[in-house]
């Protein structure tokens, strides 16, 4: 685009997205503002699914059009090309000790709209509990071990819908429904709202997604025992109780383009997303008092629309050195292949490429299969 293009571009904007973007980009700074919680709650829920999104460093609101949308912008459900889509992925982190799996499942209902379903556990299996490795007489007895564990879990109802009124603008929400467990010791109901929008204006894909945008509550339950609480106690380990935990909306905003060279043989996408939160200060390359906000780049170089490489850079953070005393910008690259092939479509991405920061490390594999395909 050139620079007399520019002007025009926007000018040309729906209306219709522009008062989205602005109206919904208001309400977060509002809510975040005056709402007391902390910063990071629910944060399974922000590693990502796909293993396409996650090797272009975490991007998808303004490009995804598949089954994954439920989970990156359920807007862009309606652009799946399939009657029925189903998306699967696992990953393992901690050398294998925490296990992270996705599932979803997406249905077109007709040219309009589309529906979908997705599943998101991240859980850590057989952990050992030693509350009750010392018996009444102060003996140690490992008999006396037993295992728990410790899985947050997700449900996500996803509905998007094409709406004539709004001139091309797609919009698309997602109703979660969250089960956090601690074995036997407690857990937690949560319910939120995320909702999304996507445009399209020539060959740039825009978007807005809103999460948590009604703030999404976690009512936890504990039950210890006389015993455990002793053991508490006397370990000097402050006795957990019910409460309710909020996690505060975050706007992400995105745009992307597609190249084509070569007789079209050769496809270059490029997105940049915009991570704002309204919580005060974090770690960010851009902050103040009240807003923050976190750049994610993501590429994917594709053949004939069969073979796929990907790279993109997320989780920009601004945090302290090894001394101390000096701030430092860490990255997270991330790298990917996928193939598509007939009905499916297998991903592979590679996170945090050299360890560059502290973000989770992984493997990552996704397998996407088309149902009635259309042609």
């Amino acid at each position: 685009m050139s620079k007399a293009e520019i002007p025009v571009f926007f000018l040309n904007l729906n209306h219709s997205m522009i008062r989205i973007v602005l109206g919904t980009a208001l309400f977060f700074l509002t809510l975040g503002g005056v709402a007391q919680v902390a910063k990071y709650s629910n944060e399974f829920l922000n590693i990502g699914v796909g293993a396409r999104a996650l090797g272009m460093g975490n991007t998808g609101v303004a490009t995804v059009g598949d089954v994954t949308a439920g989970y990156w912008n359920p807007a862009g459900l309606l652009r799946q090309n399939s009657d029925l889509q189903l998306g699967l992925m696992h990953a393992e982190y901690f050398a294998g000790i925490a296990k992270y799996d996705y599932g979803a499942l997406s249905k077109r209902i007709d040219s309009n709209s589309v529906a979908g379903v997705s599943f998101i556990r991240f859980g850590i299996d057989n952990i050992p509990n030693t509350l009750e490795l010392v018996d009444a007489n102060g003996n140690v007895d490992y008999s006396r071990i037993k295992t728990f564990n410790a899985v947050d879990a997700a449900v996500l109802l996803s509905y998007a819908r094409v709406i004539p009124q709004l001139k091309g603008v797609q919009l698309g929400g997602s109703f979660k429904i969250i089960r956090r467990r601690l074995g036997d010791f407690g857990g937690a109901w949560g319910f939120g709202l995320d909702a999304g929008a996507q445009y399209k204006y020539k060959d740039w894909n825009l978007a807005v997604m809103g999460r948590d945008i009604s703030g999404t509550f976690n009512a936890w339950s504990v039950s210890l025992d006389e015993n455990e609480k002793a053991v508490f106690q006397q370990t000097g380990n402050d006795i957990p109780s019910n409460s309710l935990e909020v996690t505060v909306p975050r706007l992400v905003m995105g745009g992307s383009r597609t190249f084509y060279f070569w007789k079209d043989r050769i496809s270059v996408l490029g997105e940049l997303n915009l991570i704002n939160t309204f919580d005060g200060k974090r770690n960010t390359v851009v902050k103040t008092s009240v807003w923050s906000m976190e750049p994610a780049l993501g590429t994917e170089v594709g053949y004939k629309g069969f073979i796929f490489l990907r790279g993109g850079l997320g989780n920009i953070q601004r945090q302290l050195s090894d001394n101390g005393k000096n701030f430092v910008t860490t990255v997270q690259p991330n790298v990917g292949v996928g193939i598509r092939y007939k009905i499916f479509a297998l991903d592979y991405a590679l996170t945090d490429i050299g360890d560059n920061s502290i973000a989770l490390y992984s493997n990552i594999f996704s397998l996407k299969i088309d149902i009635n395909k259309k042609r």
